[in-house]
């Protein structure tokens, strides 16, 4: 006998187009940052303490890439919450690092910088885009009732 679904035939395909939405959403948001960071890191190469700015920008662009390709290919819980901790993380720290002048912490350089540039513009939307799609891939994920592992 096939397993029970919590949703009905009819309300599938709908949620099922909302949830491809989404996916693209989140992952042309982490792409638009991932594309923005990795041309702006060689600007930030000077800013340096153990760690410097430049190497951030980097490993940012690279894991908002791996999350936008997991967004897409790997439709698990997983891919989505990673993709939501990149999304979410790093529109936290340019937020944090415009309003708040932490100096340097740590390895970590003095990233304050108070400005809104177009290109800090365009990152702050996209990782707003990336994170409130990949809430929506989160609380909206098909549920499979009287699925057990064996």
């Amino acid at each position: 006998m096939a397993p029970d679904n919590s949703v009905p035939e009819r309300g599938r395909q709908p949620r099922r187009v909302a949830r491809g939405v989404a996916r693209l959403l989140a992952a042309a948001g982490l792409a638009v940052d991932a594309y923005l960071h990795a041309r702006l890191a060689g600007r930030y190469d000077e800013v340096t303490a153990t760690l410097g700015q430049g190497l951030l920008f980097r490993i940012d662009a690279a894991l908002a890439a791996l999350a936008a390709l997991l967004v897409l290919t790997w439709r698990r819980p997983a891919a989505d919450t990673f993709a939501w901790l990149v999304a979410a993380g790093g529109l936290a720290l340019l937020l944090l690092y415009t309003y708040v002048d932490l100096g340097a912490p740590g390895p970590l350089p003095d990233m304050y910088e108070p400005g809104w540039s177009s290109d800090k513009k365009l990152a702050a939307l996209a990782q707003a885009v990336a994170v409130l799609a990949t809430v929506f891939l989160l609380l909206t994920r098909p549920r499979v009732l009287g699925r057990h592992r064996r």
